[in-house]
């Protein structure tokens, strides 16, 4: 981190030694605990909405590495000379009523005035010291599934713009506003070997994380992605965020793309998500019994690829 030199503790379980997405610390034997914080400046009009998102988002991560979230506390950024009252009080209400439904409680938080809202949460889990799920535990065979559909940066950027439909606007807002409980509590009946959530950096971004050290490689069956439908038609008209091509920059050498995986389906795949889905490695023999379990659920989620043998730590999507 910047070359300083970082606080040691023998109870440190996940530091910040190796990029994971949360913080985790040993209690006692049988209980850690998981921290991580996230937030960010709306990405759809309605307040509610973006404090449901927001919420949504920072809860993720401790889903991400198997455990449940228990506390939380607000972080907020508000002009309050410039913005009324009542949409910071609607940004909370939506945060709240998203930590209900999670069984977690607030806690406390922290307030700033600032020309610019920010939102979102830190937040606490608890999780066994022995079954912490981490990015780069991968085995040979395991297959992936992801439980939520891609495109949503490309959709918010249609949003700003002024281009996405009333109809559009409300199923991403939903999608995104979606918690990842139902998949985090699926997953544990299964032998699962390692985990992510999608977000920032994008399905490549992510995967790439889970390969970098790991001596394997993954390879990405592209027909197989779930993809909102009209990510890929903003896509064709332009409307790709900046993040894309940053993230296309930072890992596109990982990357071996076969000549059939169309441009935009490309973008797609760098696309940086907001409260995207899980992204989970699982025994290839149970992954079948997962995906039917995650679908009853609602989910829209799919096998997309697998791990496969040898030290390339290459993604090959074909």
């Amino acid at each position: 981190m910047c070359g300083l030199e970082l606080p040691v503790d023998s109870n440190l379980i996940v530091g910040l030694d190796r990029a994971d997405d949360a913080g985790v610390y040993k209690v006692t034997d049988d209980i850690a605990i998981i921290q991580t914080l996230d937030f960010f400046t709306p990405i759809v009009d309605d307040p509610y909405g973006f404090g449901q998102i927001a919420a949504a988002n920072a809860l993720s991560d401790v889903y991400a590495m198997g455990g449940v979230p228990k506390t939380a506390m607000n972080i907020v950024s508000f002009p309050i000379k410039q913005m009324d009252i009542s949409i910071l009080r609607q940004v909370l209400k939506g945060g709240l009523d998203k930590m209900k439904e999670a069984g977690v409680v607030l806690v406390g938080g922290h307030s700033v005035e600032d020309p610019e809202m920010k939102y979102g949460l830190s937040v606490t889990g608890f999780i066994h010291p022995d079954r912490i799920l981490e990015k780069k535990n991968l085995k040979a065979g395991d297959h992936l599934i992801l439980t939520k559909p891609l495109g949503t940066g490309i959709i918010n950027t249609a949003i700003k713009g002024g281009l996405a439909s009333d109809s559009i606007i409300e199923s991403v807002t939903r999608l995104m506003a979606t918690l990842n409980k139902d998949a985090a509590e699926i997953m544990l009946n299964y032998p699962v070997h390692a985990c992510t959530d999608i977000t920032g950096f994008g399905l490549l971004g992510h995967i790439a994380e889970m390969v970098v050290d790991s001596g394997f490689g993954i390879g990405i069956r592209a027909d197989a992605l779930p993809i909102i439908p009209e990510a890929l038609e903003y896509a064709g008209m332009g409307l790709v965020p900046a993040g894309t091509f940053k993230n296309r920059e930072f890992r596109e050498e990982m990357v071996e793309f076969s000549s059939s995986v169309d441009r935009l389906v490309q973008d797609v795949m760098f696309d940086p998500q907001t409260s995207g889905g899980l992204l989970i490695c699982v025994d290839r023999q149970s992954a079948d019994d997962m995906l039917d379990k995650l679908k009853r659920k609602g989910m829209a989620a799919a096998v997309i690829g697998e791990v496969l043998p040898g030290s390339s730590e290459k993604i090959v999507v074909y």
